[in-house]
């Protein structure tokens, strides 16, 4: 090889010796920028944006999941003219991406989870740990302005009016504490990393959580004046109160079943409520009238094709349990003893218990089986065929009389005709009414597990059904005999 080839060798190994080590330096570069960056691969399509954050470590994923597709179909609905985006930590499952972005088009971005330096507070509850992530929306900066949003959220009308707030605004449903299932923000990379140094600083936080952040960063907000949106469309600009219409509280509902907010368009409820009492659960309503609204808003939107093949399965299992039992009749099994034995009152005991415990287990078990996003009615139906199932299985191995043993389900279907009645004049009277049921329940209980006690104590005491010890069972036509 001739010295101009090996020139030309070394200089070529050298280009691409530069060109690895200028992709090294990129990567390192990437991941060492990344934990403050908000990585996406859908460009923005509008100059505002709804947002919402989803984060996995709770036992709820799947239901806050859904929450969160209804909550976006509604926007889509009601055909807001902004972006909506979902702020997903990086251990959100890929299928749920791809249906956020593909079937729901939503604008997903992919972030690292924020620590949280609070969890060792007194006070801190373990499933606010990841709820910091929230503070990922002010690094949304390819944004004018954003709305935040919790899952837990019902539009009612399009609040594109709100993309007119200034720098920060936020309901008050707390009289003293703003809310922060919704608010509005300007983007700005500068306020996010200066969120961060108050985190690593620790700042004040009165529950370890966004809202206790978020409360003690804008400490003055209440000063502020009530937002109204300009008439000329144009940006305002400091902090506003934002009216309670934007987020209306369902307590507020649940007192008088109707809305009484006067101040600002009735556009948004929000439920902040226990968590399992969100109205994506099907035992929401009638317990809370609201949950039907949601659930039918998700039954117009997104539907309940994912629940339905479990619907199918647990529905043809309960019909073939009641066609066995009615068909088989299986009865206690022959037990032997002598009289006076110190072991017959055990097992007589023993039996009552496990039929007891039989019968409970019929109204508990059935509960936790429905898939608990189902549709409110699909929900309650799915229940009771399988309480009905369940509790066919005690009639018919103890020779239990049916309607004591059904008495419990009859009072549950009543419960939900007192509560599900549409003509109370206000929360109130509906609650009597149901403490008032409840009431005159409770003997019809008293009196069905009595009886249910002493149908047991007769089978269990009956000669012929429990031969003594020993001793064969008396031939046909003894009796007539004798």
């Amino acid at each position: 090889m001739g010295l101009r080839e090996k020139q030309k060798s070394g200089s070529s190994g050298s280009g691409v010796l530069k060109v690895l080590l200028m992709f090294l330096a990129l990567v390192e570069t990437t991941a060492a920028e990344y934990n403050n960056e908000i990585v996406s691969l859908r460009q923005p399509r509008h100059k505002n944006a709804y947002a919402t954050m989803m984060y996995m470590g709770t036992p709820r994923d799947y239901e806050f999941y859904v929450a969160t597709r209804v909550m976006i179909r509604s926007l889509v609905k009601l055909g807001v003219d902004a972006d909506i985006v979902v702020i997903a930590s990086l251990d959100v499952p890929l299928r749920w991406v791809r249906a956020l972005e593909e079937e729901d088009g939503a604008r997903v971005v992919r972030v690292e989870n924020l620590k949280n330096p609070y969890m060792d507070q007194r006070n801190f509850n373990k499933r606010f740990k990841l709820t910091l992530n929230k503070l990922y929306a002010w690094n949304l900066s390819d944004y004018d302005r954003v709305v935040m949003l919790d899952a837990d959220n019902l539009f009612l009308q399009n609040t594109d009016e709100l993309f007119q707030c200034g720098q920060f605004c936020a309901v008050f449903i707390n009289p003293c504490i703003f809310h922060t299932g919704l608010f509005v923000l300007e983007p700005s990379k500068a306020v996010f990393n200066n969120m961060l140094h108050e985190l690593e600083t620790g700042r004040k936080n009165s529950d370890g959580a966004d809202q206790g952040f978020l409360v003690s960063y804008f400490p003055n907000l209440l000063d502020e004046p009530m937002f109204h949106p300009p008439a000329n469309g144009s940006k305002l600009d400091g902090s506003y109160r934002l009216p309670l219409g934007y987020q209306m509280d369902a307590s507020y509902y649940y007192l008088k079943l109707r809305w009484s907010v006067p101040c600002g368009p009735n556009s948004v409820i929000t439920f902040p409520s226990a968590p399992w009492m969100k109205p994506w659960y099907w035992w929401a309503w009638p317990v809370l009238p609201l949950g039907f609204t949601w659930h039918e808003n998700r039954r117009q939107t997104l539907g309940y094709g994912d629940e339905m093949t479990m619907v199918l399965i647990q529905s043809v299992f309960y019909l073939g349990v009641i066609t066995v039992t009615q068909l088989a009749r299986p009865s206690i099994p022959k037990l032997c003893y002598r009289r006076g034995d110190k072991n017959v009152s055990m097992i007589q005991t023993g039996i009552k218990l496990i039929a007891i415990w039989c019968i409970l287990a019929a109204y508990i078990i059935p509960f936790f089986l429905v898939p608990r996003t189902l549709h409110t009615v699909l929900g309650w139906s799915l229940y009771l065929l399988g309480s009905f199932a369940l509790s066919s299985v005690a009639v018919n191995s103890f020779l239990l009389p049916m309607l004591p043993v059904m008495a419990p389900w009859l009072l549950i279907v009543g419960t939900l005709l007192v509560m599900a009645c549409p003509w109370y004049t206000n929360g109130v009277v509906r609650a009597l009414s149901v403490f008032g049921y409840a009431f005159c329940s409770a003997p019809v209980l008293w009196a069905s597990f009595s009886k249910i006690v002493s149908s047991l104590h007769v089978s269990l005491e009956r000669e012929t059904f429990f031969p003594r010890l020993g001793e064969s069972p008396p031939p046909p036509g003894f009796n007539k005999l004798y």
